[in-house]
């Protein structure tokens, strides 16, 4: 487990995390859905010459996307050995295996050199880590001068009610003390990065549906039936859904922001 991340506390005899069940079933969810990465990759600048970092890359539907669709060269990490070989059979599946190689790695202490990267994407990942200051210096770090960080994260647009934020802190993944779109502005900028856009975003069904692009009909089918399957015979998985029912006015609080920005060359 990441050095801050969260178990899930909705029932006190799950052992299951959001992780591992995303890793069971092999999917990789982003808030704003595929649109929303597509997005980072225009604002970064990415094309066929760019080697870019994808963080946390979970089943590695992003950096087979870059490989395939832009001809990039990527590499992928996590920090769960079962999502990097997924990873890497969807690579193969895909015939991308040359142009992306994915690897075990903690985004709070890379082993990448200083400057190897033209471009790092990381979504719905630093808001799980304790250091988060650090880990946005991580980034920066292996940046190529002139290259683009490009973050999707959870904010609140407005702090929720103080009995809302306890029910939520008993069931989340991830600490309720939510950074702020500025706080989000002012670690990148104190780690070397400059011309920094902002886009602070709701939640929004039509966005969050694009999830789907990710993945082929196959790669859908397939989540269903584990999902189904692993709830049919874990009584821990039954337990872990039973107890991660937010609140029904949670979105109206809850939102995502995008925020890239470029290292000073």
């Amino acid at each position: 487990m990441a050095d801050g991340e969260k178990r899930s506390r909705g029932d006190s005899g799950s052992q299951l995390s959001y992780f591992d069940i995303q890793a069971y079933m092999g999917t990789t969810k982003h808030m704003g859905g595929f649109e929303s990465t597509q997005t980072l990759i225009e604002l970064c600048h990415i094309d066929e010459n760019a080697y870019v970092l994808d963080i946390g890359c979970g089943v590695g539907a992003t950096a087979c996307h870059l490989a395939r669709a832009y001809g990039c060269r990527v590499v992928g990490i996590d920090l769960r050995e079962a999502m990097i070989e997924n990873a890497r059979d969807r690579a193969r599946r895909e015939r991308v295996e040359d142009r992306v190689e994915f690897r075990v790695e903690d985004v709070q202490a890379l082993s990448f050199h200083e400057g190897m990267f033209d471009a790092v994407l990381c979504e719905s990942v630093l808001t799980f880590v304790s250091d988060r200051p650090k880990a946005v210096a991580e980034l920066a770090r292996v940046l190529k001068p002139g290259g683009y960080v490009g973050l999707n994260e959870e904010v609140w647009i407005e702090r929720p009610p103080a009995g809302m934020m306890e029910r939520i802190g008993d069931i989340w993944d991830i600490e309720v003390d939510l950074p702020t779109s500025g706080e989000w502005l002012g670690w990148l900028e104190s780690a070397g990065l400059r011309d920094v856009v902002v886009r602070s975003l709701t939640v929004d069904a039509r966005r969050e549906a694009t999830q789907v692009k990710r993945y082929r009909l196959r790669d859908i089918a397939g989540m269903f039936y584990r999902a189904l399957a692993l709830y049919i015979k874990s009584s821990e998985m039954r337990r872990y859904m039973r107890g991660r029912r937010l609140p029904k006015d949670v979105f109206q609080y809850l939102g995502y922001a995008l925020l890239v920005g470029r290292k000073q060359g």
